[in-house]
């Protein structure tokens, strides 16, 4: 069998155990489901699975990092001194999480741990002290400005992702935008 196939068959096997899982999520928590339903729903057998899992975890931290890795990967593209790139990396960023809007509004609502939102608030922490470390305040007190505009931001997106995006990812960028550097940073 050519590997091409069987890449393929690969992808398309962890495609459908994604699939079933974020199915799976906007039901309960992930304490709650077990291997064996992702398996039923996915029809896909349980030795397939731990073939490319060990559990129901290693899933949706997988899903996680893939997510975390796109991010990182727009966020490094842009130069946070220049203005129009900043608001440009938000809109960017808005527009993939709306590509993703399923599996990011599963993954950041109230129901599930807090594990990914303190990942993502991970990498825009790192991107926002690597990109303004000349800013003339006080490393604590710019840990927790930081820190403030991070999880508002999020609960922002959190919000705009539960309201089925009721603004275009370049309106909500240039709200947060405005909001962040107009009105908090400008005080």
């Amino acid at each position: 069998m050519s590997n091409s196939k069987l890449d393929r068959r690969k992808k398309y096997t962890r495609m459908v155990l994604k699939e079933s899982l974020i199915k799976l999520l906007k039901e309960k928590p992930i304490f709650s489901i077990t291997v064996k339903e992702i398996c039923e729903l996915a029809d896909i057998n349980r030795s397939t699975f731990y073939s490319h899992y060990s559990d129901q975890y290693d899933l949706l931290e997988k899903m996680e990092e893939e997510i975390i890795e796109d991010m990182y990967m727009y966020l490094s593209q842009y130069n946070f001194a220049k203005e129009e790139e900043t608001l440009q990396m938000t809109e960017k960023l808005l527009e993939y999480l709306a590509s993703k809007w399923e599996i990011c509004q599963i993954l950041l609502s109230e129901n599930n741990e807090t594990t990914f939102e303190n990942k993502v608030m991970t990498v825009a922490k790192n991107f926002i002290i690597k990109n303004h470390s000349t800013a003339p305040l006080d490393e604590s007190f710019s840990d927790y400005l930081s820190t403030f505009i991070i999880s508002g931001s999020i609960h922002m997106i959190k919000n705009w992702l539960k309201n089925g995006m009721d603004k275009s990812p370049k309106e909500m960028a240039g709200f947060l935008y405005t909001l962040i550097n107009k009105r908090i940073l400008s005080l």
